[in-house]
């Protein structure tokens, strides 16, 4: 199931959504549902229990987990 992340236009909170087919996001605060949904960097797991993203890493093993800073 997706989760998407929303900002709330009535209390400004951002939140994490798990939305189901026609469902209509509510934010858990103030349960306004004038919510806009923002784009979110996607991220997965990685050997060793972590999480990656993919601002972090360009997944090539030369880079490590520290990113791409070393190569140009």
């Amino acid at each position: 199931m997706p989760l998407y992340e929303y900002s709330c236009e009535k209390c400004s909170r951002k939140v994490e959504l798990l939305i189901r087919g026609d469902e209509k996001p509510e934010c858990p605060h103030c349960h306004s549902t004038k919510l806009t949904k923002l784009l979110s960097v996607v991220s997965g797991h990685v050997a060793g229990g972590g999480t990656s993203s993919a601002a972090e890493s360009c997944g090539r093993p030369q880079c490590g987990m520290g990113g791409c800073a070393g190569l140009g």
